[in-house]
């Protein structure tokens, strides 16, 4: 009897291939305009779930994914970026004005500060490699983001891809059972809302 989750982890790896080649032939000018409709959608986002004094996590950029580090520039807005741990998982800490540090993943993280609890978050943006109509999100294959949002109070958080309107796949990507969707996504068309995220 054949495995399933070799199947689906087969599949993924495949598909993270595509997805690799696809994102990395965006232009300049494509991620310039993704930059735009974050800047501009985050105010829709603001006014529809953010609360004075809770944070927005962003991330760090890694190549070929959108740099939305602008945001710690606006007033009045604190902004948590990951710190992943091959242990322990994934965490979002305060991005202060303090040194960021490398984390396990070779991703700079503000590791000096105490991690946040997910109701002081209000909105999530992640990078992913791909994500379907239905809001499952095909990332780097380290699980991080979907074992952290398994939790019922990450999950209640509105998290958003930011990605390219050629990442966005019209059929439903491979999916473990552990996988779960994201409330939509920005990209260069703008802000896409999924309603019937469960």
């Amino acid at each position: 009897m054949k495995n399933i989750y070799n199947d689906v982890k087969s599949i993924k790896e495949i598909k993270r291939k595509e997805y690799n080649l696809i994102r990395y032939s965006n232009s300049f000018s494509i991620h310039e305009k993704i930059k735009l409709n974050v800047k501009s959608t985050l105010n829709i986002l603001l006014n529809k779930y953010h609360v004075e004094g809770k944070y927005i996590g962003i991330y760090w950029p890694l190549k070929g994914e959108v740099d939305i580090r602008f945001i710690k520039e606006i007033k009045n807005i604190k902004v948590a970026l990951p710190s992943s741990s091959k242990n322990k998982g994934i965490s979002y800490h305060y991005w202060s004005n303090n040194q960021l540090e490398i984390d396990s993943n070779s991703i700079p993280a503000p590791k000096g500060e105490e991690a946040i609890n997910p109701e002081n978050i209000s909105i999530l943006l992640v990078p992913a490699l791909a994500i379907d109509l239905d809001g499952y999100r095909l990332g780097y294959g380290g699980g991080y983001f979907d074992r952290l949002r398994q939790k019922d109070l990450w999950f209640s958080i509105p998290s958003f891809v930011v990605i390219s309107n050629n990442c966005i796949s019209k059929k439903p990507l491979p999916r473990d059972k552990w996988d779960v969707p994201f409330n939509g996504w920005i990209s260069e068309k703008g802000l896409h809302q999924i309603e019937a995220t469960k």
